[in-house]
């Protein structure tokens, strides 16, 4: 008799001894949980034969994630109870929480050597500032990113929370399904604009090794003026050298950063020597300081919109720092690490861009902020030397593209889409389903006007940092830190996130909207689109993240003063007292939440963080 789909399934599954693997991860040995392990053969005959049968029911069982919540036994959840609870979001366990300070330091000074930290001088300079001070405005404006980022981080540090979990606490249950969209789309098109950043890292790689004349070799085949073969093959190979690398889950990607951290100051610090010694030790100072004129500010704007400019492209990560944070050993491991580190390695690397530009200025005599575009010209000598330098650099940038892709962009979305379309996608399909869509966003059209598409996206931080503001002032000012592990997973009447039947906390809306009012006309002007904005108007954007993350905090803040909420430890609002931040283990959070779905009388202080809460309405 001819075996079922279902068996074949079941003929796969290789069963798991909980007891032993308990004792393996109190060694340090592994940090997986006991799930069910099915081979990759095993998936695809059971799918091939649900697909000729034409088995509908059987594809769409196939298909569904199935949740096992700490067990062995995995089964498919309906749509609402996979939302409000699944295996990638919840709290992480002990066994998982492997990043210590190390990590965290690794994770930035990879991070940093990309090609946005290396020209971002370039925008202070065009302000009218000179090299120095756009320098050490860049030092203080790294430094504001990582108090906002430390801020950020400290829910998923302490509560093991990932970010479309936390922002139901500020939001509501159901309202978090547009925060968390907004991250989705932005993580989306930021995987294909690193993509095609790295396709042009292998552009260099395949030139330094095959020669300057390859891409008139391979001819010109596509009928589109945004690009050619050459540029379309690259892309599609950095593409797929991406994807095995989507598999792995995102407490392991610590080694990638430890290795992207070994390699990157090497390679740093030899794009300058090199760049220095092509120069004969000469550098153009005085060529860096040459402003454009339809972009010079006076002064003091000039000094506000640099400082700023770290936070706009940081915007998107500061919302998401809960994802990596949760994974943090101990409460101070994502802290002080993040506070020190971040400023000084990406600040080190915008230096060495400036160092770069103006050594490389004496030779070309021109201000080429692109580091891709400088090892480009450092091949037309094409001798053995120049060869292996720009294929190394090219090979250090390409594999920091990608490392900053699956930190930045295909986790957080993967992450994000389980709180989306949790029935049907896990972190890993989520970050593949990214992965695909950037094939469809078609880069390459977006950045044939890079100046507007670049500005427009730095720009988004008008919407996110209102975002930010919001959550940040329920967790620090009206929350004190408290937090209800177990309300924030469910969608029962007397959860303090649901707030109504239509899961929207209406005072964090409304403030939200409010914070992105002041900067919105300014954000269309700076887009260019034909729209007259006032003087004004423009310089209240130049403190765009500011603006937006203080003025939705202040207007949060009011609201709940007046319409107060539940869940809120007792003292006065304005006062960190009681302060009732409490670090929570999570061993056994699925059979505490189950109960509690269940009102059984089985609650665990842990998950409440003992405090003594209001309970308005």
């Amino acid at each position: 008799m001819a075996s079922s789909p279902k068996s074949l399934v079941h003929e796969s599954i290789e069963k798991v001894d909980e007891h032993e693997w308990a004792s393996t991860v109190s060694e340090g040995k592994v940090s997986e949980p006991p799930y069910v392990k099915e081979s990759f053969k095993s998936k695809c005959r059971c799918l091939f034969q649900h697909i000729k049968h034409l088995d509908v029911k059987g594809i769409i069982s196939f298909l569904e994630v199935k949740q096992h919540h700490g067990s062995s036994k995995g089964e498919a959840q309906s749509v609402l109870e996979s939302f409000l609870y699944n295996d990638d979001l919840a709290p992480v366990e002990a066994a998982r929480r492997t990043w210590t300070w190390k990590q965290f330091v690794y994770f930035w000074i990879s991070g940093a050597f990309n090609v946005n930290t290396w020209q971002i001088s370039a925008l202070g300079l065009q302000y009218g500032l000179n090299w120095w001070q756009t320098w050490i405005l860049t030092w203080f404006g790294y430094t504001i990113v990582a108090v906002f980022l430390v801020m950020a981080s400290r829910v998923g540090n302490i509560y093991h929370l990932s970010f479309p979990i936390s922002c139901r606490i500020a939001f509501g249950t159901y309202f978090s399904i547009w925060i968390v969209l907004n991250r989705v789309i932005m993580a989306c098109v930021w995987y294909a604009v690193l993509g095609w950043l790295g396709g042009k890292c292998i552009q260099l790689i395949l030139m330094s090794l095959f020669g300057t004349d390859l891409p008139l070799r391979l001819g010109d085949h596509i009928p589109a003026n945004t690009l050619n073969d050459f540029e379309f093959l690259c892309f599609i190979l950095f593409w797929i050298f991406s994807l095995p690398f989507l598999w792995m889950p995102p407490h392991s990607l610590r080694y990638i950063f430890a290795v992207k951290a070994a390699v990157t100051p090497f390679a740093a610090f030899t794009f300058v020597i090199w760049a220095i010694v092509k120069s004969k030790g000469k550098f153009e100072w005085g060529a860096l300081s040459v402003a454009d004129e339809s972009k010079k500010l006076s002064t003091a704007w000039a000094v506000i919109r640099t400082l700023i400019i770290p936070l706009g492209n940081f915007s998107t990560l500061l919302l998401n720092a809960p994802d990596f944070a949760r994974f943090s050993k101990n409460p101070i491991s994502a802290t002080y690490s993040q506070l020190i580190s971040l400023p000084v390695v990406f600040s080190t690397i915008s230096l060495l861009g400036i160092l770069v530009v103006s050594s490389t200025y004496t030779i070309y005599g021109v201000n080429e902020w692109d580091p891709l575009v400088t090892l480009g010209r450092f091949l037309k000598g094409y001798s053995s030397g120049d060869r292996a330098g720009v294929f190394l650099i090219a090979t250090v940038f390409c594999f920091d593209q990608l490392g900053a892709n699956l930190a930045n962009n295909a986790i957080p979305a993967g992450t994000d889409m389980t709180a989306l379309f949790p029935k049907f996608i896990n972190i890993r399909r989520g970050s593949y389903f990214c992965a695909f869509l950037s094939l469809v966003i078609c880069p390459w059209n977006l950045m044939s006007s890079s100046a507007k598409f670049t500005n427009a996206l730095s720009a988004y931080a008008v919407f996110l940092s209102s975002i930010s503001g919001v959550i940040a002032a329920d967790y620090y000012i009206v929350r004190k830190g408290y937090v209800n592990l177990l309300h924030c997973y469910t969608n029962k009447a007397d959860s303090y996130y649901m707030y109504n039947k239509f899961g929207t906390n209406w005072r964090a809306v409304v403030a939200y909207v409010v914070g992105i009012i002041p900067n919105f006309a300014g954000f269309l002007g700076d887009l260019g689109v034909g729209i007259s904005v006032s003087v004004a108007a423009m310089r209240i954007y130049y403190m765009n993240y500011f603006i937006g993350f203080f003025v939705s905090g202040l207007v949060y803040i009011i609201l709940v003063y007046f319409f107060p909420v539940s869940g809120v430890p007792e003292g006065k609002l304005l006062s960190l007292k009681p302060w009732s931040e409490k670090w929570v283990e999570v061993e056994e959070f699925a059979k505490e939440r189950a109960a509690y779905e269940k009102d059984e009388e089985y609650v665990v202080e842990a998950f409440t963080s003992g405090s003594k809460v209001r309970q308005e309405c």
